[in-house]
């Protein structure tokens, strides 16, 4: 898989670290961790995810892809 990183180009995932699905909202001191860090859904299908470019800029990135297929449809930076 490729990632096109707004600063650098399109490049590898080795020079990248996955972060996660974008927009979860961690919960306040004394919340549900267990349910944040256990039960989340793991959505088929688009979804957007922070991506870490650790082996380049050093900035991070919002990447739109498609979990079934890989495919990246977009990114925001």
């Amino acid at each position: 898989m490729r990632i096109p990183c707004p600063h650098c180009g399109v490049r590898g995932t080795e020079e990248f670290a996955y972060l996660g699905q974008a927009g979860l909202t961690r919960p306040a001191a004394g919340g549900d961790w267990h349910a944040y860090v256990y039960e989340r859904d793991n959505p088929a299908g688009v979804i957007e995810e922070f991506w870490y470019h650790q082996h380049g800029c050093g900035r991070w990135i919002t990447v739109t892809r498609d979990t079934r297929t890989h495919a990246i449809a977009g990114k925001v930076p």
